[in-house]
C-alpha cells in the first residue's frame, strides 16, 4: 500500500473516530404543550342567550334572524359572535374558473367586516327553507337550504344555496363551529331532496 493510501486510510479513520466521540444530539423528551379549545382559550367571549343555543334548530334560527334585518338597521354583532366558538369560520364556495373552484376561509369578524355595509346599505333576509340534522355525540351537521331577500315582502329570493353548518354540543348549549356554503346557479340548482316536501 503506498503512502497516499496510507494516508486517506489514516484521515478515514480518524473522521471515524471524531464522530463516535460526538454526543449525539439532545432530543427532546418533553411532552407537547396541553391543547387548549377555542372557547376555553377566549374566557371573554360574548355570552350566548340561553334560547339562542338550547338546540340545533334554536341556533340555526339565531344565525339567520342576527344577519337579517332592513336596510339601515345595524347588526348585534356580538350577538352573533356569541353563537359561535372564537375560532370559528365561515367559508364561501367560489367558482374560480371552469370546472375549478377555491374555498374564501373568513374569521368572523372578517365576515363581519366584508358583510355589514352590504347588509346594512341593501336590507338583507335569509331564512331556510328545508334543513337536514344529524348528531353523533357533541357533533352536529346541518344541511339547511337558504333563501336571500333584500326586503321580506319580495316574491322571489334574489339568492338561494345550501349552508353546511357544523355545530359543537357543550352541555345544555351548542355553538356553530364553521358555516361552508355554496350558492345556488343555473349549472348548480339544489336537489329536489332538499328543497321543501
Amino acid at each position: 500500500m503506498n503512502r497516499t493510501n496510507l494516508t486517506t486510510l489514516a484521515l478515514f479513520a480518524a473522521s471515524i473516530a471524531a464522530v463516535a466521540q460526538t454526543p449525539a444530539a439532545a432530543t427532546s423528551t418533553a411532552a407537547p404543550p396541553p391543547l387548549v379549545g377555542s372557547i376555553a382559550g377566549h374566557p371573554g367571549w360574548p355570552v350566548g342567550k340561553p334560547e339562542d343555543v338550547k338546540s340545533p334548530e334554536a341556533i340555526l334560527a339565531a344565525v339567520y334572524n342576527v344577519i337579517s334585518g332592513p336596510k339601515g338597521q345595524a347588526r348585534d354583532w356580538d350577538r352573533m359572535r356569541s353563537l359561535f366558538v372564537p375560532d370559528a369560520r365561515l367559508i364561501p364556495a367560489r367558482e374560480t374558473t371552469a370546472g375549478h373552484a377555491d374555498a374564501v376561509i373568513l374569521t368572523i369578524d372578517g365576515y363581519i367586516a366584508r358583510s355589514n355595509g352590504r347588509m346594512t346599505s341593501a336590507g338583507f333576509f335569509e331564512r331556510s327553507i328545508h334543513n337536514d340534522i344529524e348528531q353523533y355525540g357533541n357533533i352536529v351537521q346541518i344541511w339547511s337550504t337558504y333563501e336571500s331577500r333584500h326586503n321580506l315582502d319580495e316574491a322571489t329570493p334574489f339568492a338561494r344555496g345550501i349552508n353546511s353548518f357544523q355545530l359543537l354540543k357543550d352541555g345544555d348549549r351548542y355553538w356553530v363551529v364553521n358555516i361552508f356554503w355554496d350558492a345556488e346557479s343555473p349549472t348548480n340548482p339544489i336537489p329536489e331532496k332538499y328543497l321543501p316536501k
